[in-house]
């Protein structure tokens, strides 16, 4: 089910959210524990990114030369683009560069590519900083060049601007490390980049509870200012429970195969009622495949198509598993749905029925049936029941030969 806050985040446009050090620390660790010159000799672009406030950017320039950097850019967007009003800092205002009307329209440019400082080291210190020609909009030609320019492109982009950006970026053929939400793995323009295995999760922080710094004035529910003090953060951060990093960068735990029990165990063996001491596995009324509701239930020894969580892709090791389609946004050539329903109500799992339907049963339901719908049914009791939650198909990748 959408997360809530994420959503009203974007239908507000609320999508100022600052990523703490430590989750972003802890997730380029992955990478470079898989690769310990994944960013060496690269060019790293951080666009939709406040420089001056951003983690990104204070990440990447301490340790720029830990990680081998050829060239840091970070963009800002501009205050009044952005809707929301911020004092210049300090170091903006103090700087011969600094102009009064620039800086509520304009968005900015950092870099950091030498030692301007000639202390003999490149770190924060020797960011150098000037105004963009426009708002900083990263479909701008002038970040768009800057897009070019680089190799790897690191951000938090706006939520209201996922599928925008992430188009941006792969146009681009670039290597990336980005954060969204987690349900955008079902998004037409997102799922088959997972598909064919051209993005994946990252390595940590997925789908559970990411604090995010939030501006100040900013509106914050009290439950997601409590969980995040709870946390240790207190004063303008909100809590974002189905966020997660989206990549085309390796890292180990995407090689982890997941440990599995055979069908025969899970059935006798299983912690989840749902399975432990059934029949067998539910099968889908409209596709050939089988229901797993959860990840550590997916069977060892089952040879067809089966319907998992979409939380499954944390786990998901392209070794172990081919991902084969996803409900909702149509199952592709590989799961084809075998079942078209002109005359049908769509009903929740007590058996209630929701507002959907199609054919003849609903005066205002489309005529022409239901050849657009993937949403996916299970075949229950004798009743066909819609499932609450959103699957992606997989199967066990065999061995060739």
């Amino acid at each position: 089910m959408p997360n809530n806050n994420l959503w009203n985040a974007k239908n507000a446009k609320n999508d100022e959210f600052y990523t703490q050090y430590a989750d972003i620390e802890k997730e380029m660790n992955a990478y470079l524990e898989f690769d310990p010159d994944v960013f060496r000799g690269k060019a790293v672009l951080l666009p939709c990114d406040d420089p001056e406030w951003s983690n990104f950017t204070k990440y990447f320039a301490q340790n720029f030369e830990r990680l081998g950097l050829a060239k840091l850019i970070s963009t800002s967007y501009a205050p009044s683009a952005a809707m929301y009003h911020r004092q210049p800092t300090l170091w903006e205002s103090s700087s011969p560069l600094f102009d009064p009307e620039k800086t509520t329209v304009n968005g900015k440019t950092f870099t950091l590519s030498r030692d301007v400082s000639g202390d003999g080291r490149m770190n924060v210190n020797d960011l150098e900083w000037e105004y963009l020609a426009g708002d900083g909009d990263f479909l701008s030609e002038e970040v768009t060049r800057l897009r070019d320019e680089a190799d790897v492109i690191i951000t938090n982009p706006p939520f209201s601007m996922f599928r925008d950006f992430l188009a941006w970026t792969v146009k681009a053929h670039k290597k990336f490390v980005i954060i969204g939400n987690m349900n955008a793995i079902t998004y037409k323009e997102v799922f088959p980049l997972i598909k064919s295995d051209r993005m994946w999760l990252g390595a940590t922080g997925n789908g559970s509870d990411m604090v995010f710094g939030v501006p100040p004035g900013a509106v914050v529910a009290a439950a997601d200012k409590e969980k995040a003090a709870r946390l240790g953060y207190v004063g303008d951060y909100t809590r974002l429970g189905n966020s997660c990093w989206f990549t085309n960068l390796d890292h180990g735990r995407r090689h982890q195969p997941l440990p599995l029990m055979t069908m025969s165990d899970n059935l006798r063996f299983s912690r989840h009622k749902e399975i432990r001491g059934k029949a067998g596995y539910m099968k889908y009324d409209n596709y050939d495949a089988i229901e797993v509701p959860f990840t550590d239930a997916i069977p060892s020894d089952y040879e067809g198509v089966m319907g998992v969580p979409i939380s499954f892709l944390d786990k998901y090791s392209p070794e172990q598993f081919e991902v084969l389609g996803a409900t909702q946004r149509g199952c592709h050539d590989a799961v084809p749905d075998t079942v078209k329903y002109d005359d049908y109500w769509e009903v929740r799992q007590d058996g209630s029925k929701t507002g959907s339907s199609g054919g003849k049963t609903n005066e205002n339901a489309n005529l022409a049936g239901n050849d657009g719908k993937k949403n996916y049914f299970i075949n229950k009791d004798g009743r066909v029941i819609q499932s609450a939650y959103q699957r992606v198909f997989i199967g066990h990748r065999r061995p060739v030969g």
